[in-house]
């Protein structure tokens, strides 16, 4: 027979999951001042570079993907670039530079003025994301910031920023996904075809 787990640790995990995700209700005008952020860069003719690391990877990468691709709707396709994604470039910078320059490297290569950098991160501590964020700053450009915990040392530096206040990685990262497409919808609703 199966191990089975009990059901009240099941709703715990729930229940944890479930007030990451409803501290987001506190933070309504700072998500519309990051959905302005994203849609005014868009429009402005800019692009959107994303980071993170492991699980924030992916978040990363799954921002930049709906943005060329599509979330819901049919609509041209927006520039986007997630730099977690050239397994040759991270490879290449990580060698040559060090695994600190992997994201502020390929910045300084793709980034202009104008351009969003967006990152993602449970605890706002990784070295290579401070470093992608002087990097962009360095270009002019501007920073949507999604944490976790307390912020980390990348609180207070973004343009907008959004912490979601959570001791668990993954109830962070949930939150930060259910964020993520309320950011996408909204992109699609501005640029309806």
């Amino acid at each position: 027979m199966a191990e089975r787990m009990p059901p009240a640790w099941i709703a715990a995990c729930l229940t944890d999951s479930l007030a990451c995700i409803e501290g987001l209700r506190q933070q309504v005008t700072r998500i519309d001042d990051a959905i302005a952020l994203l849609v005014d860069t868009l429009k402005s003719g800019h692009q959107v570079l994303t980071a993170g690391n492991g699980g924030s990877a992916a978040e990363a990468m799954h921002m930049a993907e709906e943005l060329v691709g599509r979330f819901r709707t049919n609509r041209r396709s927006l520039p986007a670039v997630a730099l977690t994604a050239d397994g040759t470039a991270l490879t290449c910078i990580g060698n040559d530079f060090g695994f600190d320059s992997v994201f502020s490297r390929q910045i300084e290569g793709l980034g202009r003025a104008g351009d969003l950098l967006v990152l993602y991160s449970t605890s706002g501590r990784a070295a290579n994301l401070t470093g992608a964020l002087e990097a962009a700053r360095a270009r002019r450009m501007r920073a949507l910031l999604i944490l976790g915990r307390d912020g980390g040392s990348l609180a207070g530096q973004g343009d907008v920023e959004i912490i979601v206040a959570g001791a668990a990685t993954e109830h962070i990262q949930e939150a930060h996904q259910v964020l993520l497409h309320i950011l996408l919808e909204a992109v699609e609703r501005a640029f309806p075809d």
